[in-house]
């Protein structure tokens, strides 16, 4: 039976991929891959790294990074297809749909309302929320929700669009629905459920009563004066890169190149056991981006869903952050307060070790005398992350999905390390 699984899993969708790559990079356009934007004449090796994904076919489809360094743009690059079958070149305003980085974005919006004495990390969500208080959630802090310890990664309640577009159905089901766990317990991510609980407590605490959407847009995207969206207008969508999933045999290349992402291979596994993973991606079984792409549907782009659809590019999440730490969106006593993890411990969920909190991940640096910057990585590859202490923002988005996430991504591995090659030659 192991030996059938495989077979059906792996190796006929590896020889199904090498004959439809074959074929289909003749239906594509053979037009040599365009590098556009500008660097600080010191990071030209970040833009040689960048053109080199593209030259070697890592980078499938096209991708955009930026960089500050305490306010000065250093890096802005963009380069390959928005659409590939179309032969629609990525533009300096091309924007996609940046996955799980839209959780960093929307933890903002928490830390500006918690420096407005609106909550508190430690107050319980039913102080605001009262429903949330249910089946057991009495104890769950706004912190342990945003650490993804509610017990709510998935929820057993069939999310229809209808539900997911009306934020009263959704507070409906998500006080109805009983935790997975015993909340507080334990870490799991909440891959869908944060963004929509996150909606929640915004809606609660919020003076005027306002979604996450319409809060970011009014309070931190147009003061702040950053191209980002939680829920995209429509007269926007025609800058939007069109999204493909990675090829077997691009997943099978990464592996080849750093066998360390065969971690992440596993998951395609977990989607067929009964694990919680499968039961995560399945609910909404519309909203898909694992072996087919639903969330090219414009429809979605709309969703102020701030867990998974947050829709900008590079330069965006790079400014957001950037201006974030330069004290542009919160003052110094806040930004002391979310630059520290919450916990660091095994997600069972991801069955890895992720230090969490505030709504952020606390990923390792470890380079410039830094152990840990403050972002989020996002499903095919996206990031931003941003270092206190050297005042250096990176974020990377691509329309080519990928297997490997952050450091185990090696379209984007090799462009954070570029980067601080030259950090610590100005810090010598």
């Amino acid at each position: 039976m192991r030996s059938l699984f495989f077979l059906k899993l792996v190796a006929i969708p590896i020889l199904f991929s090498i004959g439809y790559r074959f074929i289909s990079d003749r239906l594509y356009s053979n037009h040599k891959t365009e590098i556009g934007g500008v660097v600080d004449t010191r990071f030209e090796k970040v833009r040689e790294v960048f053109r080199r994904n593209f030259e070697n076919g890592w980078e499938i489809e096209g991708s955009a990074l930026t960089v500050y360094v305490d306010g000065h743009k250093v890096v802005d690059l963009w380069g390959g297809y928005a659409d590939k079958q179309a032969a629609r070149k990525w533009a300096e305003d091309t924007i996609t749909v940046t996955f799980s980085t839209t959780k960093a974005a929307a933890a903002l919006a928490v830390a500006l309302l918690y420096e407005q004495g609106k909550l508190h990390y430690d107050d319980l969500v039913s102080k605001y929320w009262p429903g949330f208080g249910t089946h057991g959630r009495d104890n769950v802090t706004i912190q342990m929700a945003l650490s993804h310890m509610a017990g709510m990664a998935w929820l057993d309640t069939p999310i229809t669009e209808e539900i997911a577009a009306d934020h009263v159905k959704m507070r409906q089901t998500l006080e109805r629905e009983k935790p997975k766990w015993a909340p507080g317990t334990k870490s799991g991510y909440h891959a869908y459920t944060y963004g929509w609980i996150v909606d929640q407590i915004v809606r609660h605490t919020d003076d005027k009563k306002r979604g996450i959407g319409q809060f970011f847009r009014e309070e931190i995207a147009s003061k702040l004066s950053v191209d980002y969206h939680i829920g995209l207008p429509k007269s926007e969508q025609h800058r939007v890169a069109r999204i493909s999933t990675p090829r077997w045999l691009d997943r099978a290349d990464e592996v080849l190149t750093d066998f360390r992402v065969f971690k992440y291979l596993k998951s395609l596994y977990k989607l067929v056991i009964d694990h919680p993973l499968k039961h995560i991606v399945r609910n909404p079984s519309w909203l898909e981006a694992v072996s087919r792409c639903t969330v090219n549907n414009p429809d979605y782009h709309r969703l102020e869903q701030a867990g998974a659809l947050g829709m900008g590019n590079a330069r965006s999440l790079a400014s957001l952050f950037d201006q974030v730490i330069r004290g542009k969106l919160l003052n110094q006593a806040t930004l002391k307060t979310i630059s520290r993890p919450f916990i660091n411990e095994s997600d069972f969920i991801f069955e890895d070790t992720v230090a969490k909190g505030y709504g952020f991940f606390h990923l390792p640096i470890n380079r410039a005398g830094v152990e840990y910057g403050l972002g989020h990585s996002g499903h095919g590859c996206q990031m931003i992350i941003t270092d206190f202490k050297n005042r250096v923002t990176i974020a990377y988005v691509t329309n080519g999905l990928k297997t490997g996430l952050y450091d185990l991504c090696r379209t984007y591995s090799g462009l954070q390390s570029s980067v601080y090659d030259v950090i610590e030659q100005l810090n010598e």
